[in-house]
């Protein structure tokens, strides 16, 4: 990127931030802007994305917005860099991708890595507004309504999320009407985010301390790193330092799914990314994911999938289209 550009896409960070209120503390020291968008709709909603490269290891912690009662949506490092120099090709995105909902009265800590490219859309959407748009469909998500101050999730990709953050970003954009599309387009996400988080277990939902959220999100690592063997109980309990019960209830709240369910879909989104971008065999697939018994493999894989390997296989050759999908974690 040439300075021109990049003094335009700071340029247009600043007036974006200042529209809704928020506050950069010496970012730019750390960051080197790759592309930038905003749009604002205040006061109910705003959309940013963009893509950045950390020239230093640091922490943004985020602020509170012009947004009353402000919720946020961070769709992390979903999409791949484009347009950057062949030289830099090496330097990876180093943080796994998430979809994450907070409250903005909840500060969260972004990391960043040095030499690393960070990519994301975030959508800020007041509580009301959203309750509004959901009418009675927002009964089912009162986890988000009673406790606008208290709750975290973080919810698993679908193929609908991917496929819509990628048009957001890479689609070119119409010539007039920009900011009608990108609300059309940020609501779209909403809408797929928000059919997914309406198949999740409910646990209560009950006010979580920072200190709560960090040890859940170490057990989350935990079983991130290693997909091919499960960590015990007794494992996850001690890096959370908390007992099984408690254990158990954050993470479902914050995770929407069990511990094991959530190790075992990880476990079989790996696998099709295997079957669909390593292009090994089922039964390799399967082998590489730690299952011994094929039949077994199979009918996990049909039930967090939505069909079996096989058909899997068959649904995606022949074709052209190619979803960036990572593991998430």
């Amino acid at each position: 990127m040439n300075t021109k550009d990049s003094l335009l896409a700071d340029s247009e960070i600043l007036q974006f931030t200042d529209k809704v209120g928020l506050t950069l503390d010496k970012e730019f020291e750390h960051l080197q802007v790759n592309f930038f968008k905003g749009f604002v709709f205040l006061p109910d909603m705003a959309i940013h994305f963009g893509s950045f490269y950390a020239t230093h290891d640091f922490t943004r912690i985020t602020a509170t917005s012009a947004i009353s009662d402000g919720i946020g949506f961070i769709f992390h490092n979903i999409f791949e860099v484009d347009g950057i120099a062949e030289a830099d090709k090496g330097n990876r995105i180093a943080t796994p991708p998430y979809v994450r909902i907070f409250p903005y009265s909840i500060s969260q800590k972004i990391s960043f890595a040095k030499d690393t490219w960070v990519t994301h859309v975030s959508i800020s959407i007041s509580a009301g507004y959203l309750k509004n748009f959901l009418k009675e469909e927002s009964d089912h998500f009162q986890f988000l309504f009673d406790n606008t101050h208290s709750f975290w999730i973080e919810e698993l990709m679908t193929d609908d999320i991917v496929r819509t953050v990628n048009e957001i970003v890479k689609k070119e954009e119409p010539d007039s009407m920009k900011s009608f599309y990108y609300k059309i387009k940020a609501m779209e996400l909403l809408f797929y985010l928000f059919e997914s988080l309406r198949k999740r277990q409910t646990a209560g939902s009950v006010k979580l301390s920072h200190k709560e959220i960090d040890a859940v999100y170490r057990v989350r690592d935990k079983i991130v790193s290693s997909l091919s063997q499960s960590s015990s109980i007794e494992e996850l309990k001690q890096i959370a330092g908390m007992n099984e019960l408690k254990l158990r209830r954050i993470f479902t709240q914050v995770f929407g799914m069990g511990i094991y369910d959530y190790y075992q879909h990880l476990r079989m989104k790996e696998a099709a990314r295997l079957l669909r971008e390593e292009n090994v065999s089922v039964s390799e697939a399967g082998f590489q994911m730690g299952f011994e018994n094929l039949g077994h493999f199979t009918k996990v894989f049909e039930k967090h999938i939505g069909m079996k390997p096989k058909k899997y296989v068959q649904s995606f050759k022949g074709t052209n289209t190619k979803l960036i999908v990572r593991n998430e974690g």
